[in-house]
């Protein structure tokens, strides 16, 4: 199983960050390469639409508003890779203005090496993780 992380500070309070990230329907709102978002069976299940129109369906598996992140798993997606299981975490920065998120994910390539697999996630959260700070600054 291969794994990657990322993380970014950003210079806002963890409830603000939660508040714009911590839906499980909210990436359009943060992430430009996911445009839509449409949530079912509660909303545990996500179905996300990429600009090249591929279809991506998540399901929830563990949310804590008090701890602020939320770990889901992916059902159907264009990736190569099994057995998904990612987690976005917002934790208080040091001087207790800032936040520290993280974005991390454990998975099986499928088709593909340890090292192309990780490339693909590690460079889908520091893109997602840059925007997501850049939506603070604007």
């Amino acid at each position: 199983m291969a794994h990657t992380a990322a993380s970014i500070k950003i210079g806002s309070t963890p409830d603000q960050v939660w508040k714009l990230i911590g839906g499980f329907d909210s990436l359009p709102d943060w992430l430009p390469y996911i445009p839509s978002s449409e949530t079912s069976e509660g909303g545990r299940i996500r179905h996300l639409a990429n600009p090249d129109g591929d279809s991506i369906v998540e399901r929830l598996e563990a949310f804590n508003d008090k701890e602020r992140y939320y770990s889901y798993s992916i059902m159907k997606a264009p990736f190569p890779v099994t057995n998904y299981l990612s987690t976005l975490q917002v934790k208080e920065g040091a001087d207790g203005e800032s936040s520290l998120v993280e974005w991390f994910g454990h998975f099986t390539p499928v088709g593909v090496t340890d090292e192309e697999a990780i490339e693909l996630f590690h460079g889908i959260y520091e893109e997602g993780l840059t925007a997501l700070q850049k939506a603070f600054l604007d």
